[in-house]
């Protein structure tokens, strides 16, 4: 199915200067702003549309009020009765039903949620990925929903971090909805434990914020809490006086100023300072002394696409637990978010067109210790990763045991160590060094794309599929898209600002068998022929030009000892591979290129 070019205005003022991402977006667009979303449907079940990905997708663009996109389910499975998506869960929305064989080619090789251009060649996949990306298309239709786009977080982050990489991705992303999903159709015995990945954000919900400007925060809630302190303390004195007893004098904290700062936000207020200045001894507390905020919402303070994505899952979990007569007092921070996030504008109004009947939980008072320890162990796959723990000893006792057992990195010779491309005659949208890069390094590129077509070439066939997996800016997917038009070419990068720049390209080059997905891997699950993948592990990625000699030739040895590795992986899925190193080998300090050739 190919679709006619995309297109939209992004209505700004004239000397307000676009960021790189709005300017690239820009580009892509000609005369027709609509693009096509595409949601999987196995399931209804009351008040939602399963899988959850789906239904936290329609809740995103009613809480958006978004026009830009035209929706299709797709049932992905045979027992998926088209006739039992009800009207009320789809709001205002207007849905198409579409089968899989009609799916456009880029989108069956992707995981639902999934966006495409009108023009059939660049999709966006993943459910962070797209809502995202539904995110920033509300605002370029309509720059005054400020509201929407600070969902994006601050420096506009907020979900961008692949689930690979970023825990808080991979748990509201991956793990909630699935935990909620398994939750629901568990048998009876296995549905009265509280899944570990609920447990998990209920003690994200106990953890202190972080933000931008938490000094700031934090010394006005110290001056609050002292503020608070002296007026209880005078009230109290004032009545013990006057009826002429002793009163017990308690603290009365005011109320919370991170209610306070957070809401102010969403009403597009300033937050009104604790006090005309802070005191002197305020000023003089150091950070370290300061009271820690307590969490508003998901993240912290302020309310983004986290809680949008939560929400749906956790209303699940909530409603049929309260159904099941379970007792919630272990979740009492959790319940305090799903009260706090319904008093959020525009939350009920999109929850009442989607149909979802949003309860009215009682407030629970969290003990004052870590309240789950007493209930639950805390799971293995709960705990968290020490980001700065070291391999003790490092490579080289690991290094000696593999060799002491007669396993050592083994590289084969250079297939075609002259091979070079004719760079001049090339457009020069193909050349890597008409980008904004130095001499050395396009022609350490160069170099380095040299040696990568020209293993794609001994393998490839006309009508091959040629994945650039983390492909970047496209350099090695353009040069053999242009020079192998037999064949077709896909992109896959998570970085939507690189695979722009890549599109750009593209299209300057009039390129007619390449296509881009904006998706971490795992959303990828189409089939090819021939894939670039370069995966480094810590060790291996010891290679850089700046570091000594011997460290650079241990560096060079685990990589090789990684490919080793993938090697026999490959060869038992009847692969013949080999694993050499590129010409000239200063091309790149990440010289090693694997080539697996089926069997």
């Amino acid at each position: 199915m190919l679709f006619p070019s995309i297109s939209g205005n992004l209505v700004l003022k004239q000397n307000r200067k676009l960021p790189k991402e709005l300017q690239l977006r820009r580009k892509m667009k000609d005369s027709v702003p609509e693009e096509h979303l595409y949601l999987g449907f196995s399931h209804q079940c009351q008040d939602s549309i399963f899988p959850l990905h789906t239904s936290i997708s329609l809740f995103l663009l009613s809480y958006c009020d978004c026009k830009s996109f035209k929706i299709f389910l797709v049932p992905t499975n045979e027992n998926a009765n088209d006739q039992f998506v009800t009207k009320n869960l789809l709001g205002d929305l207007e849905v198409h039903l579409i089968p899989k064989c009609q799916l456009p080619m880029v989108v069956q090789s992707c995981c639902f949620p999934a966006v495409v251009t009108k023009d059939g060649k660049f999709c966006r996949a993943g459910l962070s990925v797209v809502l995202r990306h539904i995110v920033q298309k509300t605002f370029e239709a309509d720059p005054s929903k400020k509201n929407v786009l600070e969902l994006l977080g601050f420096k506009k982050t907020c979900l961008k971090a692949c689930a690979e990489v970023s825990q808080w991705t991979r748990l509201c992303e991956i793990s909630i909805p699935l935990a909620v999903e398994g939750f629901l159709t568990a048998s009876p015995e296995h549905s009265q434990t509280i899944p570990a990945d609920i447990l998990q954000l209920e003690r994200k919900l106990a953890e202190p914020v972080r933000v931008h400007n938490d000094d700031k925060i934090r010394r006005q809630k110290l001056q609050q809490q002292k503020a608070g302190a002296k007026a209880a303390v005078s009230l109290l004195e004032k009545e013990a006086t006057e009826e002429g007893k002793t009163v017990e004098v308690h603290e009365h904290p005011l109320p919370s100023l991170e209610l306070s700062v957070a809401f102010s936000k969403l009403h597009v207020q300033e937050v009104s300072p604790a006090g005309n200045r802070e005191a002197p001894l305020i000023r003089r507390t150091k950070t370290s002394d300061l009271p820690p905020l307590d969490h508003v919402f998901a993240e912290g303070l302020y309310f983004t696409l986290a809680d949008i994505v939560l929400l749906p899952c956790i209303h699940q979990f909530l409603d049929y637990s309260k159904k099941q007569g379970k007792d919630l007092v272990k979740l009492p921070l959790i319940s305090s978010w799903y009260r706090r996030v319904q008093q959020v504008p525009g939350v009920k109004r999109a929850a009442d067109k989607c149909n979802m009947q949003l309860l009215q939980l009682p407030e629970l008072i969290p003990a004052p210790e870590d309240h789950l320890g007493d209930f639950f162990p805390v799971p293995d796959n709960c705990e968290e990763e020490h980001e700065n723990s070291q391999f003790i000893g490092g490579p080289r006792p690991t290094m000696t045991k593999l060799m002491e057992r007669g396993i050592e990195a083994k590289f084969s010779p250079h297939p075609c160590p002259d091979w070079t491309i004719d760079w001049p005659s090339l457009p020069a949208a193909v050349n890597p060094g008409e980008g904004k890069m130095s001499r050395d390094r396009a022609l350490r590129k160069q170099q380095q794309l040299n040696n990568l077509v020209a293993a794609v070439k001994k393998l490839a066939k006309p009508g091959d599929v040629i994945v650039d997996f983390c492909s970047g800016g496209g350099h090695v997917g353009i040069v053999l898209a242009h020079m192998m038009p037999s064949c077709q070419v896909v992109l896959i990068e998570n970085k939507e600002l690189s695979l722009m720049r890549a599109k750009d390209r593209s299209d300057e080059l009039g390129l007619n068998n390449i296509s881009f997905i904006q998706a971490n891997l795992d959303y990828f699950n189409g089939t090819f022929n021939i894939g670039e993948h370069m995966i480094l592990c810590r060790f291996a990625d010891q290679t850089a030009v700046h570091l000594p000699p011997d460290r650079k030739l241990i560096g060079k040895q685990c990589m090789g000892l990684v490919d080793l590795d993938r090697a026999w992986a490959a060869e038992r899925c009847n692969y013949s591979v080999q694993v050499t190193s590129m010409e000239p080998e200063s091309c790149s300090p990440k010289n090693n290129m694997f080539v697996g050739t089926p069997v």
